[in-house]
């Protein structure tokens, strides 16, 4: 039988192709940023997220190089420490740690699908692997987005020694935070020749000049707290003594000259804020805390000053659990802190007057811990793969324990990413908006960000703030991770409201 097409007629054709001539033309629809609330999760950030992928980004050469190179570190630290044993259950108990550490560089490098965190009797093992199964599913470090994959790395080399039976506590960073204590005398004497002996405001001024006087002194010691962040191991981490030196300058005419790179500037309207709750007899200030060591320091001088004036009559200081992110503060950073500052000899070239200044601050910030005037804490989800637009829903406790914080401070690089769910806002984005429910939950606490500018996230610069980006993109390439430009930004958020959960 054939099956010729008659010539009368013609095969159909494969698919049908319309002409749309007539139609109106299509028009250039950008896709809907921010995200709405209810399309916002941990893989789907309100703006595009930060991928390892993007070889434009930070994200990249922090999952390519940075972390790689941070990794390497601690497992020479580990060796040494190995090398040090004499008793052999220990040695074989960290020989494993090591060789776990082997493996997760393995994985790292080789960028390996995201596992499960193994059960190691930590609290935050179960917000690790639901946060895994519900949005990171068969993803890996470089696809995730970079927050959640580099703190990822952190708890999983924590896991290297947590499951061992000797090494739960080891702090792989500990010598590294140690020393940029110990290479910092210059800006720690500094600080402690000025406030060893409690501050007094001159009785001869009047009313009005005692607080403008105090007024000048709380600007300083916000930006010397500010400043005390750019001493960050895992960025600073092949930097020379002077280089340090120079970042950690507390000078006065120093710190006139950089608060024109404060970009972001709400100093004044944190002022405001402060004096307000003295009038309401003094409050309370929780800090959330970022690197140990010299920025821990600084911390501490700004809390006593707080105390002294009035201005708080209690400081609440958030740190983490266990080692994070290399240099941030531990329950061990700060109490060795504290004791070398009393008891120590880390600074042999000191004059004793020096030194004594250092005891004197000391002692005097150990007495408020034993007075309830310093509190020191360490929740566990802080170190979490969360978010804070997530601290509301996944740790609702701590939220209620914030809210009733008259101003909470947040310190850092790594605090502010997860404040803005590090993602590629508009600069112009205002701050209150880049922090979704830590500003806009019912019962939010103040929130004021202290932060120097190293990682690509950068909200809250105003409404010209899209234009000073892109002139700072062009005329010096690489000035979001320098350490060059700052933040101080404030949230009013909704204090007094009753908090509420769904």
């Amino acid at each position: 039988m054939s099956t010729e097409v008659p010539p009368t007629m013609t095969a159909a054709p494969s698919r049908v192709t319309l002409q749309l001539g007539h139609l109106p033309k299509k028009t250039d629809i950008k896709a809907p940023w921010p995200r709405t609330p209810t399309r916002v999760d941990p893989n789907n950030p309100p703006w595009p997220a930060y991928r390892g992928y993007h070889e434009y980004s930070f994200a990249h050469a922090t999952m390519q190089s940075r972390l790689p190179t941070i990794l390497g570190k601690a497992i020479e630290d580990a060796i040494r420490t190995l090398n040090d044993q004499a008793e052999e259950e220990q040695v074989v108990d960290l020989s494993e740690s090591i060789e776990r550490m082997g493996e997760l560089m393995t994985d790292l490098s080789g960028n390996a699908k995201l596992r499960p965190v193994v059960d190691d009797g930590e609290a935050d093992v179960a917000l690790w692997n639901k946060e895994i199964a519900k949005y990171f599913q068969g993803k890996d470090f470089m696809n995730a987005p970079w927050l959640f994959a580099e703190a990822y790395k952190y708890r999983r080399l924590h896991e290297c020694f947590s499951i061992s039976k000797f090494w739960k506590n080891y702090d792989v960073f500990y010598r590294q935070k140690c020393d940029t204590f110990s290479r910092s005398a210059d800006a720690v004497f500094e600080l402690s020749m000025r406030f060893a002996e409690p501050f007094k405001i001159s009785d001869g001024l009047s009313a009005e000049e005692k607080l403008e006087a105090e007024r000048l002194m709380f600007l300083e010691l916000t930006q010397v707290c500010l400043w005390g962040n750019s001493t960050d191991l895992s960025l600073l981490i092949n930097m020379t003594e002077e280089q340090i030196k120079a970042l950690q300058s507390t000078g006065g005419d120093h710190l006139a000259a950089t608060e024109k790179n404060i970009l972001g500037n709400d100093l004044n309207r944190l002022w405001d804020t402060a004096k307000e709750l003295r009038e309401k007899t003094g409050g309370r200030i929780d800090f959330v805390l970022d690197n140990a060591g010299f920025e821990l320091y600084c911390d501490m001088v700004y809390a006593d000053f707080l105390l002294q004036s009035g201005l708080a009559n209690q400081i609440r200081f958030h740190g983490k659990r266990y080692p994070w992110f290399v240099s941030d503060v531990t329950r061990k950073d700060w109490n060795w802190l504290l004791n070398t500052m009393v008891y120590g000899q880390l600074f042999p070239k000191a004059s004793e007057e020096e030194l004594e200044s250092l005891r004197r601050l000391g002692a005097r910030w150990k007495q408020y811990e034993k007075e309830g005037k310093w509190v020191y804490e360490q929740h566990p989800f802080w170190c979490t793969g969360y978010t804070y637009w997530d601290l509301h829903s996944e740790a609702p406790d701590l939220f209620l324990h914030l809210s009733r914080s008259d101003l909470v401070i947040f310190k850092g690089d790594l605090n502010h990413r997860k404040l803005t769910y590090d993602c590629a806002a508009p600069a112009s984005t205002p701050f209150d908006v880049a922090i979704g429910p830590m500003a806009s939950a019912a019962g939010a606490p103040r929130v004021a960000s202290l932060r120097t500018v190293k990682s690509d996230v950068v909200v809250g610069l105003g409404l010209n703030g899209d234009e000073t980006a892109e002139k700072l993109d062009q005329t010096e390439p690489g000035w979001k991770i320098s350490g060059k430009y700052a933040v101080v930004l404030l949230s009013d958020g909704r204090p007094g409201e009753k908090v509420r959960f769904a």
